[in-house]
């Protein structure tokens, strides 16, 4: 439920009321009063004002209300109350997210691959409304870090939780299989027409006890297209590494990315490869996703407006009908 008025512009007409007033009171010290000649003025000097004198402005005040009552009303007061109608189904999405150590590598802005990573794919979720949306992470093992839901603001909280492996104390490495087979595995039992897997990673599978090869046959068998993305910047990539002492140090490692079975992965399943070598490539990655996995969905809206007119005209008439009583009888000007 929201107010609204439907012709806003009338309400400048307010602006003449405070005009009026001053026009009144201005108009009333430049007449010049009607004068009796008398003895001394003295004599009447320090009489008492009529309370009809005082109160005489109260005709005026109502005036002027019933006036702006009427302007307001002219504007078109309105609670509207709207209502959605949802039509057709929306796509299915699990992100596998690699949390190795590998991740932690600087050469993502402003902070590090994972950082980055989180950051475009709440970006992502937020553009697709009507998508549930799922989130496995993974290192040496593979975790579902959120079931599929259409609750964003869950998934939001659940990226912010995310953290590297070496930081949650788990084993290091990267278990590719077993992110695509977890992410698959959510998604067995949709009965959506659209079913998506976007994988992220830096590195090579090393851990797990499933091929990626055979976690992307077994993902296509349900009818699940995969994209995977490989983040990493080629050549030398800053890292940070704790000494001995436990302070960090950033250090200089090679970049190592499978990208010949991520782009089998893809093709066995109808997805598509992507290289990100910075934040803007990956981006730009999620941005193409959102283009090609459109969602079959309409939206219609169907407003209810509750006018408020009446509730201001029924006041002014009664303001003006007691302003025009007043003035005939207790206020009656006498010529």
């Amino acid at each position: 439920m929201s107010f609204q008025f439907a012709d806003p512009a009338i309400l400048l007409l307010l602006l003449a009321v405070p005009l009026l007033a001053f026009h009144h009171f201005k108009g009333r010290r430049s007449t010049r009063p009607a004068t009796v000649k008398h003895a001394t003025a003295g004599l009447v000097r320090n009489l008492p004002r009529s309370w009809r004198v005082v109160w005489r402005p109260v005709t005026l005040v109502l005036r002027l209300l019933a006036i702006a009552f009427i302007v307001i009303a002219l504007a078109r007061p309105q609670f509207v109350q709207g209502r959605e109608t949802i039509k057709g189904e929306g796509v299915e999405i699990a992100m596998a997210l690699d949390i190795s150590g590998s991740m932690a590598s600087l050469d993502f802005q402003p902070d590090n691959r994972l950082e980055a990573a989180k950051e475009v794919i709440a970006d992502f979720v937020a553009e697709r409304p009507y998508d549930r949306f799922g989130l496995v992470v993974f290192a040496s093992e593979a975790f579902n870090q959120s079931p599929l839901t259409l609750d964003h603001n869950m998934i939001r909280r659940s990226l912010d939780q995310v953290e590297l492996a070496p930081d949650l104390g788990i084993n290091d490495g990267t278990a590719i299989g077993l992110g695509i087979a977890n992410a698959a595995n959510m998604l067995s039992n949709s009965d959506a027409a659209s079913k998506v897997i976007i994988l992220l990673t830096d590195g090579v599978n090393n851990a797990g006890q499933i091929d990626p090869l055979t976690a992307a046959e077994a993902a296509k068998a349900l009818g699940v297209k995969v994209y995977t993305i490989g983040a990493a910047k080629p050549g030398q990539v800053p890292v940070p590494v704790k000494t001995f002492f436990g302070d960090t140090q950033i250090v200089y490692q090679d970049s190592v990315l499978d990208e010949a079975t991520l782009q089998q992965v893809a093709d066995i399943t109808g997805g598509k490869y992507y290289r990100a070598r910075d934040t803007e490539g990956l981006r730009a990655i999620y941005d193409e996703i959102n283009r090609l996995e459109k969602s079959k969905i309409e939206v219609e809206v169907f407003n209810q407006y509750f006018e408020l007119a009446m509730w201001l005209l029924v006041p002014a008439l009664l303001v003006l009908l007691a302003e025009m009583a007043l003035r005939k009888t207790i206020f009656r000007t006498i010529p």
